[in-house]
């Protein structure tokens, strides 16, 4: 069996709908973590968790300039899950092609 560690790991941080929402905010701009924190309706520190989730993954990465920490897209996350996700799509275009050849064959065949 295939590893696919850090595919898996993207996937978890995305299962997540407060770190489906911070990463659609983000799209828009870099934020600080109480702007994003306001955003979720949640307190600082279950952002600051879901934050460590996010860059864990590569999803997100934050810069602490002072006390503020300010957050923005990392795309090398979404690379890995990306890559994966092409690769099943060729797989499965490839099945699909087959099977539509298979049955173009059987509706040509005498006595079909």
């Amino acid at each position: 069996m295939l590893k696919h560690e850090s595919v898996d790991r993207v996937f978890h941080a995305l299962a997540d709908a407060n770190r489906r929402a911070v990463i659609e905010r983000l799209t828009r701009g870099p934020a600080t973590v109480s702007e994003l924190a306001a955003e979720l309706g949640v307190t600082v520190a279950a952002t600051v968790q879901h934050l460590q989730v996010l860059q864990d993954t590569e999803l997100v990465r934050t810069e602490k300039v002072g006390r503020v920490r300010t957050c923005q897209i990392d795309p090398a996350g979404l690379r890995n899950a990306e890559a994966w996700l092409r690769r099943q799509r060729t797989a499965w275009e490839h099945r699909l092609d087959r099977l539509g050849a298979v049955l173009d064959d059987q509706t040509k065949e005498p006595g079909s």
